[in-house]
């Protein structure tokens, strides 16, 4: 249990680290020393800093996952409903970062994806995992009547995750979270045209 916890600790930190500096230029001395383990550890719990990237990204794809599910698969609320939350959500986890942070796997996609053959599968794997729950959530809108006429609903969602990571983005750049709310509000009033 202790080594997990120890595990557990580097990959918060490391995450921390990393979504403010980038991969590259997290050193692994200071996620060691501001998680607390001692210095010699990390090869103990990791077998390099790309197995320690993975590990990132696997507990921030987990976690993320899990908010996915929460919103866009709470039928407590309409489809189209359960989108809006999932888009406030992000915006307010924005706000309270002063959008410095953006997405874990934006920021590593585009450090990384052309560096590394490992890193850039995996993040394509995630960020396909995460499309499906928006052509779920598409689906169950246009069988709920939420949306009208004949859509491909998995191009739409590509398009929906494409440009939410696009929207994080700018968001980082401007320090405003306006990009993600023009976003929200184009998505809604012109493309899925909803009163």
């Amino acid at each position: 249990m202790k080594r997990t916890n120890k595990r557990d600790q580097l990959i918060r930190v490391g995450s921390h680290i990393v979504v403010q500096q980038g991969f590259k230029a997290a050193s692994i001395n200071e996620i060691l020393t501001t998680a607390g383990v001692p210095k010699g550890s990390f090869y103990y719990y990791f077998a390099s800093k790309e197995d320690f990237g993975l590990a990132i990204i696997e507990d921030f794809a987990r976690q993320y996952q899990h908010k996915l599910e929460k919103t866009l698969r709470n039928e407590q609320f309409s489809p189209l409903i359960r989108l809006r939350h999932f888009f406030e959500s992000g915006i307010a986890e924005m706000e309270s970062c002063d959008c410095t942070n953006g997405c874990l796997m934006g920021n590593l996609a585009q450090e990384l994806s052309a560096q590394s053959e490992l890193f850039r599968d995996r993040l394509s794997q995630v960020f396909a995992e995460w499309e499906q729950y928006f052509v779920e959530c598409l689906q169950s809108a246009k069988l709920a009547g939420e949306i009208q006429g004949d859509r491909d609903l998995k191009n739409l969602a590509k398009f929906v995750l494409s440009s939410w990571e696009g929207a994080i983005l700018q968001a980082k750049v401007t320090k405003s979270v306006i990009p993600m709310e023009n976003f929200v509000n184009i998505l809604f009033k012109q493309i899925l045209v909803i009163d």
